[in-house]
């Protein structure tokens, strides 16, 4: 699968947020709550920005990626309070905001400073928080960036990215479907684009080729936008 229109000066001089990774939250010093997000689409999409001569800030949570070329503001985090506040910091006058990381959607409520140890009381029960919801956050702003989400979805992906996208008022959602051997994790992918109005079907290829793909749309949607 080709991009659409060529990629070259396609965001040139504009600032683009992307977040990507897992957020690890941590139950105590040896254990945390996560998931399998590795990270390999949010940097193929920091990479397909950089190529289109955006100014890149990349928020990674805890994953074992190099940093694209032409990227020079990276930031680390680990949970999704970290994340959410890099987040805020770095969109503030941003141009675009791409959310594709996979955050937790809850933490434990009283992290234990100590390992928790098996005892006779038996198993213990951990009491979860719902973490802020970043997307909705920043889609909220006023003023705001153009706001592109991420939805994985196990079952009826078109039916959920599309409550989604109405739900947190977002510009452009990208769902896809996702299990044990599919999407996550993999280097190929598939994606369903949604917007307000419309919808296309990106097809299966690599997660390199698909973030081409998914840039050209973003910046032919974001310059619609600034002209309409």
């Amino acid at each position: 699968m080709k991009a659409c229109g060529s990629l070259e000066g396609a965001l040139a001089g504009l600032h683009v947020v992307i977040d990507a990774g897992p957020t690890y939250e941590d139950i105590d010093p040896v254990r945390f709550l996560g998931n399998r997000s590795s990270g390999k689409m949010g940097f193929a999409v920091a990479d397909a920005a950089a190529q289109a001569g955006a100014d890149v800030t990349l928020i990674a949570g805890p994953v074992h990626l190099p940093t694209p070329p032409g990227i020079e503001r990276r930031v680390d985090v680990r949970s999704a309070l970290q994340m959410r506040d890099a987040v805020m910091r770095a969109v503030e006058g941003a141009d675009i905001f791409i959310a594709a990381a996979a955050v937790a959607d809850w933490r434990v409520a009283d992290y234990s400073a100590r390992k928790i140890k098996k005892g006779p009381t038996g198993t213990p029960v951990l009491e979860l928080v719902e973490n802020p919801d970043i997307l909705a956050e920043v889609a909220a702003r006023d003023p705001r960036p153009f706001v592109v989400g991420f939805a994985a979805e196990t079952d009826h992906v078109a039916e959920h990215a599309r409550e989604k996208l109405v739900r947190k008022k977002l510009d452009l959602l990208a769902a896809n479907r996702v299990d044990e051997t599919v999407g996550i994790g993999a280097d190929d992918n598939a994606l369903d684009l949604i917007w307000p109005g419309g919808g296309e079907s990106l097809p299966h290829t690599s997660k390199a080729e698909l973030a081409k793909a998914l840039v050209a749309r973003i910046a032919a949607h974001y310059h619609a936008r600034r002209h309409a």
